[in-house]
Formats: structure tokens, sequence, C-alpha cells
């Protein structure tokens, strides 16, 4: 077992020259322990003989197995033992089929943007304050009319039924229990009638265009019958993404899926033409009458964003914006609000962090529209970051994921509510008693 006393700075200074840190890479890859506790033993291996940047990649997760000790006792049984939504992510790799867990956990090329927005939270530090009566804490926002006790949101995931057999629905029931706000993918494995169903309440429906936009507006309005009150257009993989996380996963299983996945090979999410044999778990792909076609010219421009609006009464908002140009441009189109996202280092492989992004975005809006950032949240520190920098809310995506795979709607809950509480403990220790209170001299720049 590695020794949980070795040192940050023995560790980084063990590792300072490329031989030592292949040579430590290999030695890790080679635990029998790793799989154990979560950790991907090939991904080690690959990185010990690889560049210089995958290299360091792999340092940091070989960092994290060094802070936590590689330990099959540190795997929790109960969701109820979880200390932080880290603690449920060993559990869920187990739980998950491996091509699954390939898709939930790949970022584009080397992941490296996935790491980025981590680290953009290190930017900041805390400026707490001391001695104001914090025994009442109000975390609620407002968005269009509806409160919410918290500003985490829960953000679009497709295919939630390859990470557990309820899938949406049990994530939709969590929300419930704890009220907050789900967003459902285009692409989820349950219906948005049935997810509205489930979560007792309004779910916003986010939206992938299609290349026949005939078929897009019967989607848009679908979604507007069942009772959607948002539609939340995702515009940062309109160009694609190089997925070789997922790839090398799926090339792992060696299942045959046909029951799911046409030609068998277990791919979940990779789909998204309206065909009823490709998108037999796709519901809200399928089941629109043949009507005649509108095919797209081009990919989507902000013509389209005029023609989404014109075609439904949804608050429209765009997924996928991080750049004050794009952010001023969505204001003047009418755009009802904003989520700030590289899809969790999904999309470009920008190597820039969204909390880093938020700032220029929310001068774009110039106060004139919501926006959500998401993108690596993990703790309370990381949310009260964002608002402090102007967000009005945060959208959670692999955390929630790694609950429900851990342990069903359980597990999701626990998540949601390790995030909150951590929140409010933030909240107090800087001294503010609502989410208004929240302000710039919260934080300061490292």
């Amino acid at each position: 077992m590695l020794d949980k006393r070795l040192s940050y700075l023995s560790f980084t200074t063990m590792l300072n020259s490329e031989p030592s840190r292949r040579q430590f890479l290999a030695f890790l890859a080679a635990s029998p322990l790793l799989a154990a506790a979560g950790f991907d033993a090939d991904a080690l291996t690959h990185a010990a003989h690889a560049t210089t940047r995958n290299s360091d990649h792999a340092l940091r997760l070989a960092q994290r197995i060094v802070e936590h000790g590689a330990s099959a006792d540190g795997v929790i049984q109960s969701a109820k033992e979880a200390l932080s939504v880290f603690d449920f992510e060993p559990v869920a790799k187990q739980n998950i089929p491996v091509s699954h867990w390939g898709y939930l956990a790949t970022g584009t090329d080397d992941d490296g943007t996935i790491q980025a927005n981590r680290e953009g939270f290190d930017r900041w530090a805390l400026h707490p304050r001391r001695l104001i009566d914090v025994s009442k804490v109000d975390a609620s926002v407002s968005l269009y009319g509806t409160r919410y006790p918290t500003p985490i949101v829960i953000n679009p995931v497709g295919s939630q039924k390859a990470f557990h057999p309820l899938g949406e629905i049990a994530v939709a029931r969590a929300a419930k229990a704890r009220d907050h706000l789900q967003v459902l993918s285009t692409v989820a494995t349950t219906s948005i009638e049935d997810a509205i169903a489930a979560r007792g309440g309004p779910v916003w429906f986010q939206l992938y265009h299609q290349s026949d936009w005939a078929i897009t507006r019967q989607i848009v309005q679908r979604a507007e019958r069942a009772g959607a009150p948002a539609v939340v257009f995702t515009v940062d993989l309109i160009g694609g993404s190089n997925r070789e996380t997922m790839m090398r996963e799926a090339r792992r299983d060696t299942r045959t899926c046909t029951n799911c996945h046409l030609g068998g090979a277990p791919l979940p999410g990779i789909s998204g033409r309206v065909d009823d044999r490709d998108n037999r778990r796709k519901p809200n792909l399928v089941g629109y009458p043949h009507v005649t076609p509108i095919p797209e010219v081009g990919t989507p421009s902000w013509e389209f964003i005029d023609r989404l609006k014109s075609a439904t009464r949804m608050k429209v908002l765009i997924k996928g914006i991080v750049t004050r140009e794009d952010a001023e441009l969505a204001v003047a189109h009418g755009v009802d609000g904003l989520f700030v996202s590289n899809h969790g280092g999904r999309a470009e492989n920008s190597m820039r962090a969204t909390i880093a992004s938020l700032p220029e975005v929310l001068q774009g809006v110039a106060g004139k529209i919501p926006v959500i950032c998401d993108g690596g949240f993990r703790r309370g520190t990381d949310i009260f970051k964002a608002m402090a920098l102007g967000a009005t809310a945060v959208g959670i995506g692999r955390p929630y994921i790694w609950g429900l795979g851990a342990f069903g709607q359980e597990g999701v809950e626990t998540v949601l509510a390790l995030l909150r509480k951590e929140f409010e403990v933030v909240m107090k220790q800087s001294g503010v008693t609502s989410i208004a209170g929240i302000t710039r001299n919260h934080i300061v720049a490292r």
C-alpha cells in the first residue's frame, strides 16, 4: 500500500526528472490495488511511455492516488458513507461496463480540458469574513419565476440507462426529493414526458439540432407540449469532438449488445439521427410523423437561433458559450440565458477552464440574462467561487452520474446533499446569508 504520509513536496521532488516519473508511473500501474480503488492502470501504463504532456496529466492522477491511498478499504459500501462526491467515482467505475464508463469519463484528445476545468478553480482563493450572524442561510435562486433552494443545476447527460437501469428516472426522482432544477438531454434514455412525470414538476429540455429542421421543430414542440419551460440549445459540439478515451475503452468491451446498439458495439451516445432502429433507447428522437423535409444548409449559425425562438414559447438558452463576443451576440438575438460550458471538457480541447471564461461572458451579457456555469464543479468551494464571480447558478454532470452508477437514486440524492452542505458551509465561513450577499470581494486571485 502506498504510504499516505508521503508529502506533496517529496512527491514532486521524486518526480522532478523524466526517468523518475516514468519509473513511478510504471510502478503504480503494476499495483493490484489500483483497480480496487477505481483508478485506471491502463492509463498509467500508457502514460509511462507517453509524451511529457500526457505524462503530466497522469501524474496528477498519481498524486491523487498518493494523497488518498490506493486501498480497497477506501471504497465505500453505501451512499451514507460518502464524505465527498469523489467517494462515488470508484464505486461507479466498478459497476458500469467499461465502454459506458469510457463514454462518461472521456474528454477530447488527451482529456486535458477536463483537468483544466478543475485547475481553473485554483486561480481563486477564498476571502472569509468573521463575526457575522450566519445562523440562518438562504441559498435559494430564482430562474424565470421559479425558486429553487440551491443554485446547483442537474445538467443534461445522455444515455443515463447506460449507468443504471432506471437512468434519468432515478435522477428525476432525486431532483424531486431535493428540489433541484433538472435539464434532460435530447439523447436521454427517458422521454421528456416520463422525466417530467418522475420529477413531479417542470424539467428543462436540452436540444441537439437535427439535419432536418422539420424534425428539430417537432422535437422542440413536443418538449413544449410536455411542459418544459425552457429549451437549452447546445452549440459546442457542432464541430464534433475527438473522444479518444471513449474509443479506447470501447475496444476493451467485448460484449455484443444488439438489444441496445445497432451492430452490437456497446457505444452509448454516438447516435443522434432520427431513425427508429438507431434510437431504440433514445425516445426523444423517435415517433415523429413524416413531414416534408426542410434540410439544414450547413451547420447552425445565429440565424438558427432566430428560427428556434420563433418556433416556441419556451425560454431559449444557449449552452456552450465561452467568449464575450458570442455572449454579446446571444443578447442581440434575444436569447434568454446562457450556459458557460465546454461540455465538461468533451467539446474542444481548448485547455481553458469554464471558470476562466465566466467573467468575460458576464461582461458580454451585462446583467441582462441569467448565466449558468458548468465544467469541473466538484466542491462547495467551486460553486461559491463561480457565484462570487457573478454566475446565476452552476451545473453539475459527472458527479451525480457517479452517484447514479454507484447507488442509483440514493447516490444522486447524496451527491446533491453533499454539494449543498459544502456550499452552505462556505457561505457561512464567508459571512454571507444569501446568494445576493456573495460578491467578488469574497474571493481573491491567487
